[in-house]
């Protein structure tokens, strides 16, 4: 197939990579001119990937529209702020044939829509069978270097996601498939809001005890909001909802974890994202599953906390304890 990967971070320059080996055309877009021509310079993204070689046939560039031309496939690897406008900018190309793949994990600010959401919203002409996600556990870092990988490929449309799963899969990335698009994409979304939590925990100190209740009471509420959005209970104990909730809590790899660390060691979040390089898509996300919680009545104790700690600048410490100082509840509830 004809394949353009549209975002050249780490995830974007691996997942051209491995697409390439999988024997498609395959173009990588990116935003920045000048660091479009290093990357076509070097082959090599210093920045995002390092010591991970870009092969010569990846055509790389930063023209937009020329990049989305008669494609099979689009691949949507642009932070998930920034999807619209990406979209907005090509909504005038002839799509009758492409498939979106979005693989960002958020949820877009204000609208509180997920990315296929937003695929729809701006791409009127294409239908929801031409619209997926993939998702789970998989750091580039990792997938990049060939470590075993194992994720799920979503759409409405069992064949679009077969699809999607026939486009990725190889001897060390197994993609599985679904039919919850939404189930997907919120799993993938919120356990960001959780792993930042998470990154709390390990910053100001308190231990495994802590971190494992974080985690297991996380995924209660995530599947909660999940299900009381339209997705479907058992994906959140998949590889898109407890699978990338591990992964994202434990990893080094982990941005969002960092980002909560640093913040349980007592830094500032403006400082924080000043020196970050890539993207944490759970701050934002955060915002957007506080105004979900709340415009829907789901209790989201862990979110809401994470939220007190980022944007209202509570104290970590006295948040946690009120957290655990809670009405006593059943533990299904």
């Amino acid at each position: 197939m004809r394949i353009s990967v549209l975002g050249a971070g780490g995830w974007g320059t691996t997942l051209a990579i491995l697409l390439h080996h999988n024997g498609h055309d395959v173009t990588l877009w990116e935003y920045k001119r000048y660091y479009a021509k290093v990357l076509n310079r070097s082959r090599e993204n210093k920045i995002y990937l390092p010591g991970i070689k870009i092969p010569k046939e990846i055509t790389i560039t930063h023209l937009l529209q020329e990049s989305c031309e008669d494609k099979h496939m689009i691949v949507l690897a642009v932070p998930s702020q920034f999807i619209r406008s990406v979209l907005h900018n090509i909504k005038k190309n002839d799509f009758s044939d492409t498939t979106f793949v979005s693989v960002a994990k958020g949820i877009e600010k204000d609208t509180l829509l997920t990315v296929s959401q937003i695929i729809k919203d701006e791409l009127k002409d294409i239908s929801s069978s031409q619209i997926g996600v993939l998702s789970g556990p998989s750091h580039a870092e990792e997938v990049s270097r060939k470590i075993p990988t194992a994720v799920v490929a979503a759409s409405r449309n069992v064949s679009t996601a077969k699809q999607i799963q026939s486009a990725f899969i190889t001897s060390y990335f197994r993609v599985y498939s679904s039919t919850d698009l939404l189930g997907v994409e919120y799993g993938g979304a919120l356990k960001n809001v959780i792993a930042i939590g998470a990154g709390i925990i390990d910053g100001a100190k308190f231990g495994d005890n802590t971190k494992a209740a974080i985690m297991t009471r996380g995924i209660a509420e995530i599947s909660r909001l999940g299900i009381a959005l339209g997705a479907r209970p058992e994906t959140f104990s998949g590889l898109s909802g407890m699978g990338d909730l591990i992964v994202t809590c434990m990893s080094k790899h982990s941005r969002n974890r960092y980002v909560g660390e640093q913040i349980g060691k007592g830094k500032k979040l403006k400082d924080v994202l000043k020196r970050m390089q890539m993207v944490a898509e759970g701050v934002e996300t955060c915002r957007s599953v506080h105004q979900l919680s709340l415009k829907h009545k789901i209790e989201t104790p862990i979110a809401s906390a994470v939220y007190k700690i980022l944007f209202e600048e509570r104290d970590p410490i006295k948040v946690t304890y009120e957290l655990m100082t809670r009405d006593m509840k059943a533990e299904d509830e």
